[in-house]
């Protein structure tokens, strides 16, 4: 079998050749500190965030799009890959796993051992752009320049990439993780209320917007968390609120597309204003991203269709 992996730090996606996507899980894994055993993954491991006893530990086993425990993630991507495919003791698939462009060689050999390690007849690295822009429908092997922003859960990675390959990147260390702190903290510092990670990213997909020309009409959440005197307490959350506490992550991905710009080749800068920036990824689902975007580089912005899926679908259209 032929299998797709977008093997994110908020979610893994997998893709299934004449199957498209046939999973979509996050990259949670709930171990016992007794044994180092892998208790749950994906999301029966996320939902025991905040309510495991002590012996009991839920991590994430990537940071910033990269594999930071090696033997975590393999059993973490071997429970996924026992959800989605159909397989015996024997079974050999071809793998490709995307990648963050700015991955070291370090980086892309931890993550080239997890999937050789997994029922892998042969195991291939492909760029999160590369398999972002294909995802989207871009024509990459064009000598017409393209333009991508792919939002993880780790990182926001720029790029505009031409006959196949990139030309030009940037990368920086926020996206859908970097929003949830930026929550969480905007929360405990106005409100003097703490709030776990799990609520934070409710917000985020509940009331979350970048541009608030995007909401003619504010929309509020009642959260719940615990107050200075350590008791439970409520308060309501505007997405004013949130717009707030966004606003220097979302500048910094600003800058980073900024920053591409003004390293792209003029003659696909040309292409680029003809074209505009696709946005994929989960961080492509906040509200009026598109629109601030858009106001802040004054270039078109479209989202994908299913931005979330882009990246294994792309891995699967190559495979």
């Amino acid at each position: 079998m032929d299998i797709g992996i977008d093997l994110g730090t908020a979610n893994t996606v997998i893709y299934l050749k004449g199957k498209g996507i046939v999973l979509r899980e996050p990259s949670v894994v709930a171990v016992s500190t007794k044994n180092n055993s892998v208790i749950a993954v994906g999301v029966d491991a996320k939902n025991m965030t905040g309510r495991t006893p002590q012996n009991v530990q839920v991590i994430r086993p990537l940071k910033n799009g990269v594999v930071t425990d090696t033997a975590i993630t393999s059993q973490m991507l071997d429970g996924f890959i026992k959800k989605a495919v159909k397989h015996s003791f024997f079974s050999r698939h071809n793998i490709i796993v995307c990648v963050p462009s700015c991955s070291t060689e370090v980086e892309k050999i931890a993550a080239e051992d997890v999937i050789s390690s997994l029922y892998a007849r042969q195991a291939d690295i492909l760029e999160e752009p590369l398999a972002a822009a294909l995802g989207a429908g871009l024509d990459i092997k064009s000598p017409v320049g393209c333009m991508v922003l792919d939002i993880g859960g780790g990182t926001s990675e720029t790029a505009v990439i031409s006959s196949g390959d990139i030309v030009v990147s940037d990368s920086v260390k926020a996206g859908g993780d970097a929003f949830d702190r930026d929550i969480e903290n905007y929360i405990k510092n106005k409100y003097h209320l703490t709030v776990g990670t799990n609520t934070a990213e409710q917000i985020k997909i509940n009331i979350g917007c970048a541009s608030l020309s995007a909401d003619k009409k504010l929309t509020y959440m009642n959260v719940s968390g615990r107050n200075q005197k350590g008791l439970s307490s409520e308060i309501k959350v505007s997405s004013s609120d949130v717009c707030e506490a966004l606003s220097l992550s979302l500048e910094r991905i600003a800058q980073s597309v900024r920053k591409v710009l003004e390293n792209t080749p003029p003659e696909l800068s040309a292409d680029i204003l003809d074209n505009g920036l696709t946005l994929t990824g989960g961080g492509a689902l906040l509200r009026g991203i598109d629109l601030y975007l858009s106001q802040k580089i004054s270039l078109p912005v479209k989202i994908a269709d299913q931005p979330l899926d882009c990246v294994a679908a792309g891995a699967g259209k190559l495979l």
